[in-house]
Parts: structure tokens; C-alpha cells; sequence
């Protein structure tokens, strides 16, 4: 023992700083591997710029369903999918509803999920929790009811159900400024900006490398290191909505022939319904009414006397959509119909037409938008017999192909009426550097 001893102590007094030397070398290369590569150079973050103010319970969907998942999910074509729920059945004519949970289900922290942090709440319904089971009891028959349950839940925070967790949440005031998720090894870091202005200049000075979601990419289709993805949105339409209770434009064939005088060769995405066109729902043969200035003149001779002299058509219009609205009114003119352009970032109260951008809604119901007792909503202040009663049959309709034809007829007639005119679906921009 004490020979080797004496080897040991001999060998490591003459080799003792090779020895450390190379302890520290693998203690080093130990730290590179397990936290310096995959920090540095296996997971840089993606720093991405939205335009808007959201807080922690509105969030674009887009976002939110990467943290969080709701009860089912909605496909774009309006189909309704299990999600945190694994089936479903609907009782007493769509007033109850019942939501069987997917089994072993778990927040992001590894806690299982109870009943009670189910936290979806909604007026005029009761909510009962038991068994794996939560059930919905509505006042009335709602069959689009399904669909607010897309909407995530989170147990507390933004604490969810999603492959991407939150890493940090900085808030001002009411309004989140900047989101941190990770998955994996992976990160992004979401910023928020109050205007499209304000979040290419972040753009601009470096502060994102990507931006979503721009109605222009201007003026970055003009720099050559950026890619630009172009996306049309089949779930958001332009359109013009006619206050249907002026003096004049209560006349249809008033109506038909300023839709008729739009020269609509202008625009891409060509959209003809209020409905998505990739939704289920969606009827591709209604009306189009392409431009027809001799059938537009033709309807408005008939309606000379119907026409003061002094009438002025004033199209209203959203900052984003003014050069559209002057070409529109001046299509307006050329029929031989006094028209103007005002601007307003507001849905005015009093008005004569207005041209917006309209969020399609994934359930083909739009009670709330075109039904005569929706004085609050009903913005077109339109009224019409036969489309009150396909609104109302639609939505306590379950037969899936009972209420197709429902929505097939709701489009055919609304075009026939035009209490608005559907223009197309605008693309939105994604601006990242190269």
C-alpha cells in the first residue's frame, strides 16, 4: 500500500497541471454541450412584430393556440373537431350540451387537469361539472354555441394546454407589450405595436425580424433583403354595407345598380358571399354581379324620379381602405350618381355606405349582422322576411346537411337583395429578414 502510495503522490506532483488542465477542459466542454451550444446556436430566437393591443383574454387566435387549447377546435373549412374534449352529444334540441374530457390530460406545469379549472363562462348558461364530464345548459336552442369553445383555457396566466409554454409576460397597463414562449430548445418572442406604422418602424430599427399579418408591405417590397409571403384571407372580406333605410338606397334596384357600376376586375380574391369560401357552408353559384355599366344605367333611368336632384351618395370609408373607396366613388360618379369619400376609423352610427374589412365568423351563422331585430348590430338596418327565417332556422338546425341547404339559401337571397356589396378577401402580408 504504501509503495503506491508513493506512485500515486509521484505522479500526480509531476503531472498534477495536466491533470487540472484537463479536468477543466472536460468541465468546459461538459458546459458547451448541455447549455452554450443549444442556448447560442440551436435555438435563436424568433422575434416576430403584431399590429394590435390585446390583453391575456383576447389574443389573436393564431397565438392563443399555441399556448392553450380549447374544448374542440374549428377547421377552416367550419368543421368542428375534439380538442381537450374527446366527443360530445347534444341534448334537448341544442340547449344541453355534454363534454366528455380526453383522458390523463395536463397543464403545462405536469398537474393534471381538474373539472373545476374548466373556466368558461358565459351569461344565461349554467355549467355543471362531474364525472370527466362538463355540461352547458343554454336558455335557448344554439347549435353555433360550439364554436365559442374553441377559445383556449388557461389555468391561471397564460398557463395552458399548448406545445408552446410562456416564458415571460410583460404587461402595460391593461395591454400585453411582449410574450416569451419556448418550446424545446426553441423560442420566439412576441411583440406588440398599437399601428401598422408603429410595427414596421420596430421592423426598421431591428427591434423584430419578422412581422405578421400587414395589410401593406410597403415599403419593404422594395428592400432586397426580406422574403414576403403574401396570404389570402379566405376569413376576412372587404364589403361594402348600404344603410338600407336611406331615402334612396332603400330602393333595391338603387342598390343593384351601384353594385353593377363597381368595376370588380380590380380585385383579386374576387369574394361574393359574406360566408368563407372554404367553409362547408360556403354556395359558389350566387350572384356575382360583374361590372355592367349598361345594366347598371339601365336600372338607374328607372329610378330618375325616385333620385333628388341634390342627392349625394357619401361612401364612408377605414383609413386602410381609402385609395379602394375612391376608386369606387369615382365608379359612383361615372354612373352618373354624386358620390364623396369620408374617412373614419370607427363603425359610424349614421351613415349612407361603408367599406370595411368584415371577420368572417368560422359558424356560418350571422343572426346578430343581418336579422331585423338586431337593431344594435344589424348595421345595414336591413329587413327581410325570408332571411329573418333562415337565420333563425339556422341556428337550432343539427342535421349537418339540413343546414347547409339553410346557409346555401341565406347567400342566394341576400346577393339577390345586395344590402351590401362583397368585394374580395384581402391578402395579408408576412415580412421576415433573409
Amino acid at each position: 500500500m504504501k509503495y503506491y502510495f508513493k506512485l500515486i503522490s509521484a505522479f500526480v506532483r509531476r503531472f498534477g497541471s495536466i491533470i487540472f488542465i484537463g479536468i477543466l477542459i472536460g468541465v468546459i466542454v461538459f458546459l458547451l454541450l448541455s447549455y452554450l451550444i443549444p442556448r447560442f446556436f440551436l435555438s435563436t430566437p424568433k422575434r416576430i412584430g403584431y399590429t394590435g393591443r390585446y390583453s391575456t383574454k383576447d389574443l389573436p387566435l393564431e397565438i392563443s393556440s399555441q399556448i392553450g387549447k380549447g374544448l374542440v377546435t374549428v377547421t377552416q373549412t367550419s368543421v368542428v373537431q375534439p380538442a381537450l374534449a374527446k366527443n360530445w352529444v347534444i341534448e334537448e334540441d341544442g340547449k344541453k350540451w355534454i363534454f366528455e374530457l380526453d383522458d390523463n390530460l395536463k397543464w403545462q406545469d405536469n398537474k393534471p387537469i381538474n373539472l373545476e379549472e374548466i373556466n368558461y363562462n358565459f351569461s344565461d348558461v349554467e355549467v355543471t361539472k362531474e364525472n370527466n364530464k362538463i355540461t352547458f345548459n343554454l336558455r335557448e336552442p344554439y347549435i353555433p354555441f360550439v364554436v365559442l369553445l374553441e377559445n383556449p383555457i388557461f389555468k391561471k396566466g397564460l398557463l395552458g394546454t399548448g406545445e408552446w409554454k410562456v416564458k415571460k409576460l410583460s404587461i402595460r397597463g391593461d395591454y400585453i407589450q411582449r410574450l416569451d414562449l419556448t418550446k424545446n430548445n426553441q423560442k420566439q418572442i412576441i411583440k406588440f405595436y398599437p399601428t401598422e406604422d408603429q410595427t414596421k418602424l420596430a421592423f426598421k430599427l431591428g427591434e423584430v425580424d419578422e412581422i405578421k399579418n400587414l395589410l401593406s408591405p410597403v415599403p419593404f417590397d422594395e428592400w432586397d433583403n426580406v422574403n414576403i409571403e403574401g396570404n389570402v384571407k379566405t376569413d376576412k372580406v372587404v364589403v361594402i354595407f348600404f344603410n338600407t333605410q336611406d331615402k334612396v338606397l332603400t330602393e333595391k334596384n338603387m342598390r343593384l345598380a351601384l353594385n353593377y357600376s363597381v368595376d370588380k376586375n380590380n380585385y383579386p380574391n374576387r369574394a361574393i358571399s359574406p360566408i368563407n369560401s372554404m367553409s362547408i357552408y360556403f354556395n359558389p353559384q350566387v350572384k356575382s354581379y360583374d361590372f355592367d355599366s349598361e345594366k347598371a344605367k339601365e336600372l338607374i333611368s328607372e329610378l330618375k324620379d325616385k333620385i333628388p336632384e341634390d342627392y349625394e351618395l357619401k361612401l364612408i370609408s377605414t383609413p386602410n381602405l381609402l385609395d379602394i373607396a375612391d376608386k369606387i366613388s369615382n365608379n359612383w360618379n361615372n354612373l352618373g350618381i354624386s358620390s364623396s369619400v369620408l374617412v373614419s376609423s370607427v363603425i359610424p352610427s349614421d351613415y349612407q355606405a361603408f367599406i370595411t374589412i368584415f371577420d368572417i365568423p368560422k359558424d356560418p351563422d350571422q343572426y346578430s349582422l343581418w336579422h331585423s331585430t338586431q337593431e344594435a348590430t344589424n348595421i345595414t338596418k336591413y329587413k327581410n322576411v325570408r332571411i329573418d327565417k333562415l337565420l333563425e332556422d339556422g341556428r337550432v338546425e343539427q342535421n349537418l346537411d339540413k343546414r347547409k341547404k339553410i346557409y346555401l339559401d341565406f347567400q342566394r337571397y341576400l346577393a339577390e337583395d345586395s344590402p351590401a356589396i362583397f368585394l374580395y378577401n384581402p391578402v395579408w402580408y408576412n415580412v421576415a429578414r433573409k
